[in-house]
């Protein structure tokens, strides 16, 4: 899974690479937008900070003491949340023109919920291995 998950690293670098070629070049209406610009920064920084907690997650799961079906769930459930969370942001806006997010705004929290699922999950699944032992 952490093979997986480092894989996905170039595409957040394309985002930041998208982000600064956008505010670089004035034609493309990017800075014209202030809704689209701050939804496209924070599926940036989403995408990063939860690619970097997954990681986390990935060597904090083999200690965790829970079911093999649920930590299967935990493992892929953060890293799916940093997908799910961010394409939400920008799917949300994709229009040039938008000045209200559209339906996939609701990816954002149908990420957000799978976030928190899987690290409570995990939090729970460390603490009965703390006290296991």
């Amino acid at each position: 899974m952490s093979g997986i998950i480092l894989i996905t690293v170039p595409s957040i670098q394309y985002g930041g690479y998208f982000l600064l070629k956008s505010l670089m070049d004035r034609t493309s209406g990017y800075m014209d937008n202030p809704l689209r610009q701050s939804f496209f920064r924070a599926g940036h920084a989403h995408a990063g900070v939860i690619i970097i907690l997954s990681l986390i997650s990935q060597v904090l799961a083999d200690a965790a003491v829970l079911p093999s079906w649920l930590l299967w769930i935990v493992r892929a459930g953060i890293p799916g949340a940093a997908i799910v969370l961010p394409l939400g942001f920008f799917l949300s806006v994709a229009s040039p023109n938008s000045t209200v997010p559209n339906r996939a705004v609701l990816l954002i929290y149908v990420g957000a919920v799978l976030l928190a699922f899987s690290v409570v999950t995990l939090g729970i699944g460390l603490l009965r291995a703390a006290n296991s032992g």
